[in-house]
Parts: structure tokens; C-alpha cells; sequence
């Protein structure tokens, strides 16, 4: 059994992130000592690494509970986890074409940019005034 300071370290999670967890069930309240400090196993650091590596790949709470759940059934269809991370590789998709556009529009910007004064700023003027825009060009 290990501190909750410990499991911070062991999985790369932040200590009120992981409180924040056990506030909203994602993980289980861990049992505590005397004292009330939480003790935690080597399930909970499992879990824990689990749920941080889900994190960093975009997925949202909802669908890691829905995930976590899942596991608790290991003869269930894995149908329903496919389906969530191919909803995840769609959202990751889309973001990154409207990343790509925004790409595009702050390199079109840059060069439309002459360095001059401010008050002829093509930047900001574009800022002000986008495309597309009732009022832009």
C-alpha cells in the first residue's frame, strides 16, 4: 500500500487531479489509515495509469467511465470500446483540419503583413474583419 503522494509519482497524476477522481467515482475511495491518509494498491495505480493514458489521448471522462465499467465484464463484446475510440479518432480528425485551417489563415495573415504601423496592420485588420463574417470581405 502506497501514499497518495507515492501514487502521484508512480503514475504521473497530479494529487488533486486523483481526488478529484475519487470525488466523481472514477476511481474508488481508498481505504485510509488511522490518521485518515488514503492508501492505495498496486489495482488502484493500474486503474490510475489507465485513466491517465485515456486522458492523454483525448478521451473524455463519460467515456472512460464507460470503459472502466467494461472491464468489469471481460467475456462482453469489445464492440462498444471500438465504437468509443473510433469516436475519439474522429473528433482527433476533425480538430486537426480545423488546426490545419488555422494554420492556413495565420500564414496567410503573416505574409499579408508589411511590418508597417499599427493603424495598417493587415493582422489586425483580419482580426477585426474575418472572412466569412457578415461584415468581412
Amino acid at each position: 500500500m502506497i501514499a497518495i503522494g507515492a501514487l502521484s509519482k508512480r503514475t504521473g497524476v497530479n494529487i488533486e487531479t486523483i481526488r478529484y477522481y475519487e470525488r466523481i467515482r472514477l476511481i474508488p475511495p481508498p481505504p485510509r489509515t488511522d490518521s485518515g491518509r488514503r492508501l492505495y494498491g498496486a489495482e488502484d495505480v493500474r486503474r490510475l495509469t489507465f485513466i491517465r493514458h485515456a486522458r492523454d489521448l483525448g478521451f473524455d471522462i463519460a467515456a472512460i467511465k464507460t470503459m472502466l465499467a467494461l472491464q468489469e465484464v471481460p467475456e462482453a463484446s469489445c464492440e462498444q470500446v471500438s465504437r468509443i475510440a473510433a469516436d475519439q479518432l474522429e473528433a482527433v480528425e476533425s480538430r486537426i483540419r480545423r488546426l490545419l485551417g488555422l494554420r492556413t489563415e495565420l500564414t496567410r495573415m503573416i505574409k499579408e503583413c508589411d511590418n508597417g504601423k499599427v493603424a495598417n496592420c493587415r493582422i489586425i485588420e483580419v482580426l477585426a474583419d474575418p472572412p466569412g463574417h457578415p461584415d468581412g470581405p
